[in-house]
């Protein structure tokens, strides 16, 4: 399985490798990793969605990544100031759109954690225009409404990756409850060790032998959760795009625990 979390000190010692700043475009930046690439979240999700977080065109993806000086050979970092909830999402899209995975990274921590040992820039540096090309992948891990419902009927276990209150609202039948910053050590900002992670997902049933679905609302958090276990090596992980809103207007059956 690819290496998917890399730390602060890695992302140093590479030079050529882009980094990519992922922090939303309303957030007070005074302070990036040197030579980093701006584009804040928002640019890469659709905007005609009323859902924050869903894929854009594969041309204005294309588009972005150009206008930000990005190869499709480039191996690319990115980072956010969320214990890389956001950076997840530009991997998982980058991905979906064909970059090569094993040349997308995510920083294990985030600009707060990079700070405190490294310095920082004030500001980004101009890009060349690129011609950056994507299509969506033939062999993603998108799973649609059928597949998902497919899944109920299965040993797979399903993950839904909100807040406690949104899964007691509404979830689908037999979904397992997992937030995403389970997994963070608030301190340090950073993925908790290995054995820690097995342990906890281990405690949520969610182990290696299962297939596992991942739903949210958004997509930002699954993206995360779905980034962790690829870096455990899971190797049947795949996500459904639409959320709980779609499902509905999908039909499928739902629970509630309220």
């Amino acid at each position: 399985m690819p290496e998917i979390f890399v730390p602060p000190e890695r992302i140093k010692a590479e030079p050529d490798w882009k980094v990519v700043d992922v922090r939303r475009g309303w957030d007070d930046e005074t302070e990036y990793i040197p030579n980093a690439v701006r584009i804040p979240f928002e640019q890469f999700r659709d905007p005609g969605d009323e859902m924050e977080g869903k894929l854009p065109t594969p041309a204005a993806f294309a588009s972005l990544l150009s206008e930000a000086g990005i190869e499709s050979d480039d191996r690319l970092v990115a980072y956010d100031d969320d214990h890389g909830v956001y950076a997840s999402r530009f991997l998982v899209t980058a991905a979906l759109f064909g970059h090569d995975l094993e040349r997308l990274y995510l920083m294990d921590g985030d600009i707060t954690a990079w700070a405190r040992n490294y310095e920082t820039a004030e500001t980004v540096p101009e890009r060349k225009e690129t011609d950056y090309t994507c299509e969506i992948r033939t062999d993603n891990s998108l799973v649609s409404a059928v597949d998902l419902e497919d899944a109920l009927d299965s040993d797979a276990v399903i993950v839904d990756t909100r807040d406690q209150i949104e899964y007691d609202t509404v979830h689908l039948p037999g979904a397992i409850n997992f937030q995403w910053h389970t997994l963070v050590d608030d301190e340090a900002r950073h993925l908790k060790p290995r054995d820690e992670l097995e342990s906890i997902l281990k405690s949520h049933e969610i182990t290696p032998d299962r297939p596992v679905r991942l739903y949210c609302n958004t997509a930002r958090r699954l993206s995360f959760v779905y980034a962790t276990l690829l870096e455990l090596g899971y190797e049947d992980v795949g996500f459904y795009e639409g959320g709980i809103k779609a499902w509905t207007e999908y039909g499928g059956s739902v629970e509630t625990t309220l």
